[in-house]
């Protein structure tokens, strides 16, 4: 900030002069200085305040050789008159990062460069651009510009580059573009365009860079494409283009940069995109391609160097560095043409249905930093090809069949490697006690690899690790003191499902401050260990953790604690779940089930302001419904299920909890009614009451009707007490058993059943001694009444086995009746004795 020197006049031939960037207070500067230079032809006052310096625009307009000028960043009037841009001259304005955007940019005809990149445009694309013929570069990207991109822009001829990118326009691209014949760049990506891609954009055989990604294109990539054979860049990205690669594609030989991913595309990857030799960059991840991977792809590592790759990618000079298919529809074996990539740098094959053994020619990728093989389907131990990979940084193979053992030589040469992520496979790592890898790990992930039995003392020595999975690996140890010191800058570890004992405490000197972990499935026991306020989610479930959590719970923090997930359930906690939660007051998740906690629940679990699951089922929970869930209305989900709690439910479960989706309840004390507010849970997905001892959802009920849901289990036996009904309905449901006898239930319609696996009155299913059941499922159209449809078949077939034999054979007829005769007579003839008598 500072003033420019009034001498700078002087300089009466100055042709360039730059101020830009100063950020100058020229509110109040003398401008005399500045109609002196009738010679300037450049001048750069960006990021200048300009907002009330009127005098500043009109003595510029007084310049008449003044042919560039650069605004951009800079703070300009409000007041939007015309003739604050009346400059006669000017060839370039720059009112980039500008605002707001003075008029009369319509009297600028001599301009051919124009940027109003990264403003605030809330309109559509200003008409007045339309008539300024010459314009060369015409940038609007980075606004809010909306609405359709109007026919007329086809007027500019002249353009060499138009950047309309990260707005809001939609609508076509019109076909009038295909006019713009000098254009260079054409990027329109990041918009809301819509349809198809006109075929004349083939006209525009000059161009070198086209961007189209990100919009909402649809239809078939033109085959006309083929003819824009200068094409460094072509980006059509995330559309939602389908059919298959136009044959076309294959002749833009120039090209160093294709991106069709996220797209329709389907059909196999075509052979002549090897003929694409100056190709850098290919992505065809996420679409629909499929078929096997085509061995010409390795001619694309006989790069054609030419000067305008040498100005784009200076950095790239010997072929294809980067090639990404991932999510596709991939199959077949690798071959070793892959070795013929021996510049590449980026191989991302993540998400196929790639198969067999890794080529031997993997080794040749000696220049290979990051490769990604996973959720595929590959076989065969790949460190046999992978071991001669020096430059290899990061490694992604899990989740397919990989398999063997894997020992340090194998490892030796990977000096560079940072990342293994080879979980889901089958290995066996051999190694010495003594062993100290030649590389630093920050990302180690190996999930279901065998390690153990004794716990892999190389990790001490990888002192940058910041993610650790050891899930499933074998290890039949305790945690070495040493290894929690090595694991301290660790933010997340996961070494569950393993048969890691002894107690936590006695190798622990410190609280836990590892962000992230999990040590589930393990048998470690002893008292819950100490947590900093790092922590943010713990898994210690399915242990042997005994006594009370009062310590791990209750201890002294300086700081409230920044746990948001707790999992202890499966242990044998015991005691009462202590009333210390009131530092915990981050956790969404808290699980605690299937431990021996007594009691009830504390009041300060009611300051767990943001809980969202909460589950205690299976332990001895004494005493009423907790009345402090009721301060926690974010909850989702509520599991108090087997338990020993009493009373009733209180109707403020239907009046505060509106968010729950899953209810369980079962197998507890409660009495009482179900209260009516429960109806206002419009989220409740699940409610769980099975075996609620009691549960008296009788009481005031005019009606029952839990028909069509997916209540299982056998109709409780007290409910056969009930003697006040009018109705009943517990059709269609997975209930199975006796309907239990009593005072009403046999005096309801067998609709009421209907619909279930159940049997005995009033269904016409007897119930069978050894315990089976029969299903009876109705006739209402959800399920068929097989009683009342075997009973009409029996029917049917029995009439037309009488019946039939009468209709055809004459002599049968005419016996039949003289039957039907004499049993008439006989009968006649015994009820007039009978009378006599």
């Amino acid at each position: 900030m500072g003033k420019i020197p009034s001498q700078i006049g002087n300089l009466s031939n100055l042709v360039y002069l730059d101020l830009g960037g100063s950020y100058y207070d020229l509110l109040a500067e003398n401008v005399e200085w500045v109609s002196s230079m009738w010679k300037l032809e450049y001048l750069d006052l960006s990021y200048a305040n300009l907002s009330k310096a009127f005098h500043w625009l009109h003595t510029l307009q007084s310049l008449p050789s003044l042919t560039h000028l650069y605004l951009s960043g800079c703070k300009l009037p409000h007041y939007n008159e015309p003739s604050l841009l009346n400059f006669s001259s000017l060839q370039t304005l720059d009112l980039s990062h500008t605002s707001p955007i003075p008029g009369g940019i319509r009297n600028l005809t001599l301009l051919q460069n124009l940027d109003l990149s990264q403003n605030s445009f809330s309109s559509s694309i200003p008409d007045c651009l339309y008539g300024l013929h010459r314009l060369k570069y015409l940038d609007l990207s980075y606004n809010n510009l909306h609405g359709t991109i109007s026919d007329a822009l086809g007027n500019l001829t002249s353009l060499v580059e138009l950047h309309l990118s990260h707005n809001q326009l939609e609508g076509t691209i019109p076909t009038s573009l295909g006019n713009l014949t000098s254009l260079v760049g054409l990027d329109l990506s990041r918009n809301q365009l819509e349809g198809t891609i006109p075929t004349s954009l083939g006209n525009l055989t000059s161009l070198v860079e086209l961007d189209l990604s990100a919009n909402q294109l649809e239809g078939t990539i033109p085959t006309s494409l083929g003819n824009l054979t200068s094409l460094v860049k072509l980006q059509l990205s995330n559309n939602q283009l389908e059919g298959t690669i136009p044959t076309s594609l294959g002749n833009l030989t120039s090209l160093v940069e294709l991106d069709l991913s996220g797209n329709q595309l389907e059909g196999n990857i075509p052979t002549y995109l090897g003929n694409l030799t100056s190709l850098v960059e290919l992505h065809l991840s996420y679409s629909q391609l499929e078929g096997n991977i085509p061995t010409s792809l390795g001619n694309l590592c006989n790069l054609r160097v030419n000067e305008l790759l040498e100005i784009l990618a200076p950095c790239i000079s010997h072929g294809l560095t980067r090639l990404a298919v991932q999510s596709s529809r991939l199959s077949g074996n690798l071959t070793d043409h892959i070795g013929a990539f021996k510049n590449i740098e980026w191989l991302d094959f993540f998400n196929n249905s790639i198969g067999g053994a890794l080529p031997r020619s993997f080794g040749k990728l000696s220049s290979l930093r990051y490769l990604d093989l996973s959720m595929n389907k590959f076989s065969g131990n790949p460190f046999e090809s992978l071991r001669s990979l020096s430059k290899l940084f990061s490694l992604h193979i899990d989740g397919n069949l990989f398999h063997g053992v894997v020992k340090e030589d194998d490892l030796a040469n990977l000096t560079s490697l940072k990342e293994i992520h080879a979980s889901g496979n089958n290995f066996t790592l051999t190694v010495g006690p003594n062993w100290i890898p030649n590389f630093q790990l920050t990302h180690l992930e190996v999930t279901s690899w065998q390690l153990g039995p004794s716990f892999p003392l190389w990790i001490q020595s990888q002192n940058q690790l910041e993610y650790v999975g050891l899930s499933n690996t074998g290890i039949f140890d305790s945690i070495p003191t040493q290894m929690w010191e090595a694991l301290s800058q660790v933010w997340y570890l996961n070494l569950s499902r393993n048969h890691i004992h002894g107690e936590i405490g006695t190798t622990l000197k410190n609280p836990i401050s590892i962000p992230t972990i999990d040590l589930s499935s393990n048998h470690l026991c002893g008292k819950l260990p100490y947590l900093s306020s790092d922590v943010f989610q713990l898994d210690l479930s399915s242990n042997s953790f005994s006594e009370s959590m009062n310590d791990f719970l209750c201890n002294d923090q300086d700081e409230p604690m920044g746990l948001e997930f707790l999992n202890l359930a499966s242990n044998n906690l015991s005691g009462e779940i202590p009333d210390c939660w009131m530092n915990w007051t981050l956790l969404v998740d808290v699980n605690l089930q299937s431990n021996h906690f007594v009691g009830n629940l504390p009041q300060s679990m009611g300051s767990l302001a943001d809980l969202q699951s909460l589950q205690i089922r299976n332990n001895t929970l004494s005493g009423i419904f907790p009345t402090s869930v009721k301060k926690n209305n974010q909850l989702i989900s509520l599991d108090l299920g087997e338990n020993n709690l009493s009373g009733t439910i209180p109707t403020w479960v239907g009046e505060k909890l509106l968010n729950v989706k899953i209810l369980r309840l079962r197998s507890n004390r409660f009495g009482g009614h179900i209260p009516s507010e429960i109806c206002q849970m419009s989220h409740l997905q699940v409610l769980d009451l099975h075996k609620t001892i009691c549960l008296a959802i009788y009481g005031a009920v005019s009606s029952i009707d839990f028909s069509r849901n997916q209540l299982s289990g056998e109709i409780p036996p007290s409910i056969a007490n009930l003697s006040f009904l009018s109705m009943l309905d517990l059709s269609y449901n997975h209930l199975k058993g006796n309907i239990p006898t009593g005072t009403q239930l046999q005096t309801f319609d067998a609709s009421s059943f209907i619909g279930n696996n159940l049997c005995g009155p009033p269904l016409p299913i007897n119930c069978s001694s050894n315990g089976k059941t029969h299903s009876y499922e109705g006739s209402d159209g959800h399920g068929v009444n097989w009683f009342f449809v075997s009973m009409t078949i029996g029917f049917i077939v029995g009439f037309w086995i009488v019946i039939a034999p009468l209709l055809i054979c004459r002599s049968w007829r005419y016996a039949y009746f003289h039957f039907l005769d004499h049993v008439w007579f006989k009968l006649q003839s015994f009820r007039l004795g009978s009378i006599t008598v």
